[in-house]
């Protein structure tokens, strides 16, 4: 049990200690594994010399006893969501109560409220108002500044006003919560922290401006113009974007939301030390017994790296972790898979070697100084920077490295693959790393994310065109049928698995119509699709919800209501018998005639 970080007093007794630093609440059960955030942000602030406790999933009803089993802390208060903005985690496209929650033991749905982290906080903030507050996590990060909200259709200001918290720790904190420690415990003031990068927090409004400051438009202006919302999200991802990024302020009420500017990217020795903490890398035994399906997926899988450079207009994934990939050493990596190997019930098998896309590992600027100046949120849309260094020699490195390694029957690669990335003619190691992949590390089946087949849709989406898939998919089926002709890797054909999204902005029925008429000519009937949900602070979302493309203030189309998103829905499932009818009568409303023999004959 000491080898967790203490959830209840007898745990507290169990260490020797009467009180502690501090108590982070966090809406998931607590994996002790560096996948898990709130593993981490406990373990780096125990690595600095704070005694830490969690307490996972509390109860937010009644007498409210999980919020004060452990008294009040020495130092502050702490809440992440979990892994999950609790909205996403909570509810499906349609608005429906999902029935599992794979972050809860065995899966049980409703351990943790609507909107989490502003939940919790004021259950804080009512018990023990005079003790400070830092909230972080996806959900307070990527609702930092105003932003809309799906599940209320409503825009919603920063969530520091309805939290009430005192600072809020946007993106990947390691950084900060090593340095607060150090502060902390030599006697720093908590307000000081305020100034520190990476940080927001509310203040009285001063009208302050500089040169190196952008005032956005305020809360109130957002809400009597959608035109000034789509305005402000321009500044908010170019600035989350850059190394040398502006202060964002914006007026709220008589308050305004200070958001500091962004760390530089970590170092391949700063990301190495928060990987090679103390983890158990188990569930705590509180759990015994139960399943936590989000550990179970992940357990014998490793991080390679974190950021993505593709600034896909759906995912919020560089606004949290940067567009800069930071690399873990070779020496961590291999040290994570010999401790995997050492585990009861490894088999052998590594499920992943990857990162938020499974091929970026290594890969940055040439030029540090021009990377420096750069504000675009993609460094591969719509074409690739001539300044990236596009070389997936070192990747191919690692997975031999690892296969190297006794125990090791296969590693699997479960990330998605960037196959642009694999089409790049200035690579020579491309074609090696391609072939390396199909032929020794797919599991049955290689997931790739065209996410559409037409260029209007894609270029919204600031995805690659779909000819380029095509290519792909030639590489891949040649690639297949030599490994099989030559008895090479497992048994049987491998697929080639694509992802695909409908209702994304840009995207009429018709886009969806020529979709399935593609994707049949390509001989898939596609199962991994998604209807498209608008989650904070990304570029769709503000597409969805202003109607405006932030960059050029042009109108954008997105199916909004129930029935026209269930009908371009619909075109992925052409082959199933209950939705002929209505595909048939949908297209000759559009006048489609060939369409309709084209998909259904």
């Amino acid at each position: 049990m000491k080898r967790f970080l203490p959830t209840t007093k007898k745990e507290l007794e169990l260490r020797g200690w009467d009180e502690v630093d501090v108590i982070l609440f966090t809406g998931d059960a607590y994996v002790d594994h560096p996948s898990f955030g709130s593993a981490v942000v406990g373990r780096m602030l125990e690595a600095g010399g704070l005694r830490v406790a969690i307490v996972p999933q509390p109860d937010w009803r009644g007498d409210f006893r999980d919020f004060k089993k452990l008294g009040r802390p020495r130092m502050f208060f702490a809440i992440s969501a979990g892994c999950m903005d609790s909205m996403v985690n909570r509810y499906t496209a349609n608005k429906r109560l999902r029935s599992d929650d794979a972050y809860t033991p065995d899966g049980r749905a409703g351990a943790r409220p609507d909107y989490a982290t502003i939940t919790y906080a004021n259950i804080i903030k009512q018990l023990y108002p005079d003790v400070p507050l830092v909230i972080g996590g996806i959900e307070a990060s990527m609702r930092r500044l105003t932003h809309y909200d799906y599940w209320s259709d409503s825009l919603m200001p920063s969530i520091l006003v309805d939290s009430k918290a005192d600072l809020l720790m946007y993106g990947m904190g390691e950084i900060n919560l090593k340095r607060m420690a150090e502060h902390l415990l030599s006697g720093g003031s908590f307000e000081d922290i305020k100034q520190w990068p990476q940080v927001a927090y509310l203040r009285a409004k001063t009208g302050v401006s500089a040169p190196e400051i952008i005032r956005l438009h305020s809360h109130e202006e957002c809400l009597k113009s959608k035109r000034k919302q789509a305005e402000n999200f321009r500044h908010i991802e170019e600035e989350s974007n850059r190394m040398q990024a502006a202060t964002l302020i914006q007026e709220v009420g008589n308050m305004e939301v200070v958001v500091n500017p962004p760390y530089p990217p970590m170092s391949s020795e700063q990301l190495d030390a928060s990987f090679d903490l103390p983890y158990t890398r188990l569930p705590h035994p509180k759990y015994k017994g139960k399943t936590i399906p989000a550990y179970e997926m992940i357990k014998h899988s490793v991080c390679l790296h974190r950021g993505c450079f593709g600034g896909c207009s759906f995912c919020a994934i560089s606004a949290h972790q940067g567009k800069f990939i930071v690399s873990r050493s070779k020496e961590s990596i291999l040290k994570e898979v010999r401790s995997i190997v050492q585990s009861e019930d490894f088999k052998g098998y590594l499920s992943d070697l990857g990162g938020p896309s499974a091929n970026m590992y290594r890969m940055a600027g040439g030029n540090i100084e021009a990377c420096k100046k750069c504000k675009k949120p993609s460094c591969i849309h719509p074409n690739i920077c001539p300044n990236l260094k596009v070389d997936h020699q070192p990747l191919l490195d690692i997975y031999r490295a690892v296969d190297a390694i006794p125990g090791i029957k296969k590693s699997f690669i479960g990330s998605g693959v960037r196959y642009d990335l694999l089409l790049y003619p200035k690579d020579p190691s491309a074609p090696a790393y391609t072939r390396e992949l199909i032929e020794n590390h797919v599991s049955g089946r290689l997931k790739v994310a065209p996410e559409h087949t037409e260029e209007r849709v894609l270029n919204c989406m600031r995805k690659p065109s779909f000819d380029d898939f095509i290519r792909f998919k030639r590489i891949f089926e040649k690639t297949e049928n030599q490994r099989l002709k030559e008895g090479k890797g497992p048994k049987g054909r491998q697929e080639l698995v694509p992802y695909f999204i409908s209702s994304h902005p840009a995207c009429h029925e018709i886009d969806m119509a020529h979709l399935a008429v593609k994707t049949k000519q390509l001989n898939f009937h596609l199962e991994q699709v998604q209807d498209f949900t608008p989650t904070p602070m990304t570029l769709a979302t503000e597409m969805y919800y202003t109607g405006l493309d932030p960059y050029t203030l042009k109108a954008v189309f997105t199916a909004k209501n129930k029935e026209d998103k269930l009908s371009q829905r619909r075109y992925f499932f052409w082959y199933k018998p209950e939705e002929r009818a209505n595909i048939i009568r949908n297209l000759k409303k559009l006048g489609q005639a060939q369409l309709i023999r084209e998909l259904l004959g």
